[in-house]
This record gives structure tokens, sequence and C-alpha cells, in this order.
């Protein structure tokens, strides 16, 4: 079955993206990366070297895959700020995929601020960019955005790393139903099983960093995300039965044998 996610003029196969932040070294970065079956990753610019070849680069460990690098502006806290970090990012890379992520609040909840995002997403849309935007869990805001030029909108699940997993599984389907671009659940996934409610809910896709980087066995949680977004979509794909009240009986009755 042909089950393709497309992203603005960007087409992948697998529905997992995974972040590059919080590793021990590139290799167990790529090694992860590959093992999740990936074709996407997020990379903080401001974090990590993609633009300077003179220092050890991540790219140059994943020259001879298929991944897609996704810089992502994590640290911006105002539109401007993404703006011309992306400006600068495509002018070194020719990358024009970007996850626009604009932090409201640093100090605790990592939330974003999203009238910025909206903002930004304005002007890197008419840019020739092609934008998913982090933001909160509100659909008002999510259709604002695909107005705005998103290409692809990403609502947190819980708190960046907090592995909380979907704090409000109702509003990632108001989400859904909300906008016609892709929903990618991002932010606060903790296990696979988090990340498989998420696509049996509906979500095109799922991006998870902390919860991969930081298991025991980086390598085996990779494995177990890439299996749950597998069997997740599935799930949603087939349709589950209604919930009722009672039990049914799983036989059917007719043409039994009496005594």
């Amino acid at each position: 079955m042909s089950d393709i996610l497309k992203i603005g003029k960007y087409e992948f196969t697998s529905r997992l993206i995974v972040g590059s932040g919080k590793y021990p070294d590139f290799k167990t970065t790529y090694d992860a990366t590959i093992a999740s079956g990936a074709e996407m990753i997020t990379v903080a610019v401001r974090r990590v070297n993609i633009t300077d070849p003179n220092k050890e680069n991540l790219m140059d460990y994943f020259k001879d895959s298929n991944v897609q690098f996704l810089p992502n502006s994590a640290g911006c806290t105002t539109a401007e700020e993404a703006i011309t970090l992306f400006r600068l990012v495509r002018e070194a890379t020719g990358i024009d995929i970007i996850k626009l992520e604009i932090i409201g609040d640093t100090e605790k909840t990592l939330y974003p601020d999203v009238i910025e995002t909206v903002k930004a997403c304005e002007v890197l849309a008419k840019e020739g960019f092609t934008v998913m935007a982090y933001t909160n869990d509100d659909p008002i805001v999510a259709r604002r955005l695909e107005n705005a030029g998103a290409a692809a909108v990403m609502p947190l699940a819980a708190p960046i790393g907090s592995g909380l997993g979907i704090q409000n599984r109702y509003n990632v389907v108001f989400v859904k139903e909300a906008v016609n671009v892709p929903v990618i659940v991002d932010a606060g996934v903790g296990c696979a099983s988090d990340a498989a409610i998420a696509m049996e809910l509906g979500a095109d896709g799922v991006l998870t960093n902390t919860a991969i980087a930081q298991a025991k066995n980086p390598i085996l949680m990779a494995e177990a995300m890439k299996n749950a977004v597998i069997a997740g979509r599935l799930s949603y794909l087939a349709g589950r039965i209604p919930k009722k009240p009672y039990a049914t009986a799983s036989s059917p009755t007719e043409g039994m044998i009496q005594f």
C-alpha cells in the first residue's frame, strides 16, 4: 500500500521525524536515525553545526543516506530572529524546508509564541520556504498558520522534552479537523505507545527527539518508534470498532447446535 506523506513539494514514505539533539555524539545520532527509518532529522542551527565545513559537521554523517535535514529555529524568540536565521541557512546550504520554532517562554514551559510564529510564517512562505510550524495544540492557531502559508502544522503533545505523552487527545483531533495540511505531533512524546496513540488519533506524523536520544538504549527505542508509528497509522486507516458499555460475543449465535 502506497501511503506517502506530502509536505509542500516534498514526499516521504516514513511518517516519523527525529531530532538530533541530546545525543552523546554524531555517530550515535546517525545510528539511531537510521534505525528509526526516518527520512527527516531536525537540526537546531544555533546548536548543531551544519554550515561550517571547517568543523565537525553533522551533514557529513548523512551524506550517503536519504535523510533530509530539517533546520529549526530553536533558540529564536522573535519572528525577525527566525527569518534572518533561515535566510542564512538557505544561502549556506540550499535547504528550503524548515521547522519554524519561536519560543515565548524560555524559562519553564518552552511554549511557542504563536503570534510571532504566524508573523514569521507569512514572510518565510512568501519567500519560498516550505514551512513546518511548531505551535500549541490550538485549532484556531493551526488554521491561522495554514492561512499564513504553513505546509504543515506541528502541535505539541506536551512540553518539549517532558515525556508526558499526549495531554489533550481531543485537541489533536480538533487541529486535524481544522486544517488541510499535514499535522505532525511534536514535543512531549515519551515512549512508543505515545507515538502510536498520536497516529491512531489521525496525526499525519510524529516528531520525537528526547524519547530516543535519552533512552537507555537509543537504537532500540528508535526501532520501537518506527514500528509504533507504522502500527498507529495502519490502525487509524483500518478504523477502530466503536466503544460499547457491555460485552459483545465474539462468535455468532446463529446456526449453533441446540440442546
